[in-house]
C-alpha cells in the first residue's frame, strides 16, 4: 500500500483555477458510475472535457465526443485525470508525456496511485495529485464557485 502525500489546499487550488481542459480517461456510458457523475460536475463548473474510453470511441457522452486515446484528443489538455485501475496508470501516464503540447497535471482518482508512474510524471515536470477527486476538492476549495 502506498502512502498518498499530502497536498496543500493552495496546489488544490492553483490547479482547478488554472485548469481550463481536462481529459477523463475511464469515461463511462453509465450514469451510475462516479466517473460519469464527476465528469458532469466538471463540465457543470465551465471545465473543456474530452472524455477518453476506446470502447466507446466516437459516440457522445454528456454532450462531449468520446476519444479513444490521449493522442485524439484534437486540442491540448491541461489535466489527465485518471478513471482507472491503478495498474493501468503507468501507460497512461506514458501516452501523456508523448504528447506533443504536455499536460500540467496527471490527477488520479479516489483509490489510484502509482508513485512510479507518479514520478516519471513529475520528473518531466507535471503536477501529480493522487487518491483525489476533484468533485470533492471542489466545492471544499470554492463553496461559492469559481
Amino acid at each position: 500500500m502506498t502512502m498518498t502525500p499530502a497536498y496543500p489546499d493552495s496546489l488544490i487550488r492553483q490547479i482547478l483555477e488554472e485548469t481550463k481542459t481536462i481529459a477523463i480517461i475511464g469515461a463511462s456510458a453509465n450514469a451510475d458510475r462516479p466517473v460519469h457523475h464527476v465528469m458532469e460536475f466538471l463540465i457543470d463548473q465551465g471545465y473543456e472535457v474530452y472524455p477518453v474510453n476506446p470502447g466507446l470511441a466516437g459516440k457522445e457522452l454528456l454532450g462531449r465526443t468520446v476519444y479513444a486515446s490521449l493522442t485524439d484528443i484534437p486540442v491540448p489538455v491541461d489535466m489527465v485525470d485518471i478513471f482507472r485501475a491503478s495498474d493501468a496508470v503507468p501507460g497512461i501516464v506514458a501516452e501523456a508525456l508523448a504528447l506533443a503540447s504536455l499536460p500540467k497535471v496527471i490527477w488520479m482518482q479516489i483509490g489510484v496511485e502509482h508513485t512510479e508512474a507518479a514520478a516519471k510524471a513529475e520528473a518531466a515536470g507535471l503536477t501529480v495529485i493522487m487518491n483525489r477527486c476533484p468533485k470533492i476538492e471542489y466545492p471544499r476549495l470554492f463553496p461559492a464557485g469559481r
